[in-house]
């Protein structure tokens, strides 16, 4: 069962890598998995991912919003070892959240708006084998935030030309689940609590409006989120995997408080989440396999926010995996369309832009060493 878990692992990590672009409010990117606390004896992996959204649309003038999203990277990492028969540990390194956002000049109603919010985190694990088939995990993940908000246009009415920068925070948060595992079919079943994690952001806002102007503290909370993982082989060196990810976006509010007081709302409000992936992995030979996926996030009813212009997506993602003695490489290929977003602002919100034929491009490498 070694050689099922080993391929099988750095596929479906990949996949979620490569398909985090096109989540909720453009924010969630890691889908924070730990696929490696499942790996059996000492083994370490890397990866790197470069996602290419391609976000566009127009506003009610007409104007040219131009491509709001940014390309980014996103790197990780994680390390396992085994203390005992029963007892492991795992350390993961990634970037569970972030933003890049930037309106076109061309689009006089939102042009210049703009954002970029980063956050990275470690996460500490360890996991028990209660039997051979029950295991429990859990642990601490260490995350640091920090982000810049523009507003820009007439959409935004006395508040255009506001800006808030929100200095570094380290918080933490808890980790907590547990697994199912029929190791003669392949059979896993994880279910993964991630608790909330809220930042304390000294903060400091400008505005040409003087009541906007000045330094505070705003309490930001990243928001819980539950993971559902599975596997099992439904034939002969072919495995079926998915995932459902819950995130409880509605906990997940802005609100610098020279803003609120002056709009009586904060900056940006979400929806909840639930995102399915759903594939299948196949080994080839000794050395070559492969695996694909399906993942789909449903769009919400009503407005998004200008700093969250996509709602829903609908995602593929295709995998290979080499492997040599005790290396693995995966490179992965993810192209997701992006939903239809109406954009707007103010409360009650009106709505300023229309987002719509968009989708992103993700590539992916993971190299992955047992030792």
């Amino acid at each position: 069962m070694k050689q099922w878990n080993y391929w099988k692992t750095a596929a479906l990590s990949l996949l979620v890598l490569t398909g985090s672009t096109g989540r909720a409010a453009v924010l969630d990117r890691s889908g924070q998995g730990l696929g490696a606390l499942f790996e059996e004896g000492r083994y370490m992996e890397v990866s790197l991912a470069q996602v290419m959204p391609s976000v566009k649309g127009r506003d009610m003038q007409g104007g040219a919003t131009g491509n709001v999203g940014g390309d980014h990277l996103l790197p990780s990492a994680s390390i396992k070892f085994d203390a005992n028969e029963r007892l492991s540990f795992a350390f993961v390194a990634d970037q569970p959240y972030g933003a890049k956002l930037h309106y076109a000049d061309s689009s006089r109603l939102l042009g210049g708006t703009s954002v970029d919010e980063t956050s990275y985190s470690l996460l500490s694990l360890a996991r028990y084998r209660l039997t051979d088939r029950f295991s429990i995990h859990g642990g601490v993940r260490v995350q640091s935030s920090s982000a810049t908000v523009h507003l820009q246009g007439l959409a935004y009415g006395a508040v255009s030309g506001y800006q808030v920068r929100f200095s570094t925070d380290t918080a933490a948060g808890a980790v907590a689940g547990m697994a199912y595992e029929v190791p003669d079919i392949a059979l896993r079943v994880v279910a993964t609590y991630h608790d909330a994690i809220t930042h304390q952001l000294d903060t400091r806002e400008t505005a040409p409006l003087a009541s906007l102007n000045g330094s505070s503290r705003t309490s930001i909370t990243m928001p819980r989120a539950v993971n559902l993982d599975f596997q099992t082989g439904v034939a002969a060196d072919t495995l079926l995997f998915g995932q459902l990810r819950w995130v409880n976006w509605s906990e997940f509010h802005v609100a610098p408080t020279r803003f609120f007081a002056v709009v009586g709302d904060g900056l940006v409000n979400v929806k909840d989440a639930r995102t399915w992936t759903l594939g299948l992995a196949r080994r080839f030979s000794p050395r070559w396999s492969g695996a694909f996926s399906l993942s789909y996030e449903a769009s919400n009813d009503g407005f998004s926010s200008s700093l969250s212009p996509v709602n829903g997506r609908k995602g593929m993602t295709l995998a290979a995996i080499y492997g040599v003695d005790k290396m693995k490489v995966t490179v992965g290929l993810n192209y997701t369309q992006l939903g239809d977003a109406r954009l707007a602002t103010g409360t009650p919100g009106t709505e300023r832009a229309l987002m719509s034929g968009n989708s992103s491009l993700g590539l992916g490498l993971k190299v992955c060493w047992s030792f």
